[in-house]
């Protein structure tokens, strides 16, 4: 089983932005966060899970937490539509960010992901409060970069 959490940030939207991950396998943990000079926020949660998901290369079950609830209604919902549609959204525009969601939609097909949204910016003692607060302290800082 492999966890990932991950996250987006912009300052600015469109701005420059970041994204960030946290991906723990077998008791191993394994951060990576990039960024963008002009972006959008939506953009850098799309392109947080993509990086992440790339590195998974083993069957395994994958939990992806995330608390962008347009990547997870995205992906779990939305893009079924998208796709029988054309790439047009139910208000009849061209889906935004449509690059992005090919390459999530062919991780997801190809890997046993399960989408999990969780709130973000949270101070709890959990584990998934502590590694989505990595994840945006990432993502953050990858703006400064």
């Amino acid at each position: 089983m492999i966890k990932i959490y991950t996250d987006g940030a912009c300052s600015g939207n469109p701005g420059p932005g970041g994204w960030g991950y946290v991906l723990i396998n077998d008791g191993k943990l394994f951060t990576s966060s990039g960024s963008e000079k002009m972006t959008t926020n939506n953009r850098m949660e799309l392109l947080a899970a993509i990086s992440a998901l790339e590195q998974v290369k083993i069957e395994s079950r994958v939990y992806l937490y995330t608390d962008s609830a347009y990547l997870q209604k995205g992906i779990s919902d939305w893009i079924f539509n998208w796709k029988n549609n054309n790439w047009i959204t139910s208000s009849k525009k061209p889906v935004l960010n449509k690059d992005l969601w090919i390459k999530i939609d062919k991780l997801n097909t190809d890997l046993e992901i399960e989408w999990i949204w969780i709130k973000a910016h949270q101070s709890d003692n959990s584990e998934d409060t502590f590694y989505n607060n990595m994840a945006d302290e990432l993502a953050t800082g990858a703006i400064k970069k």
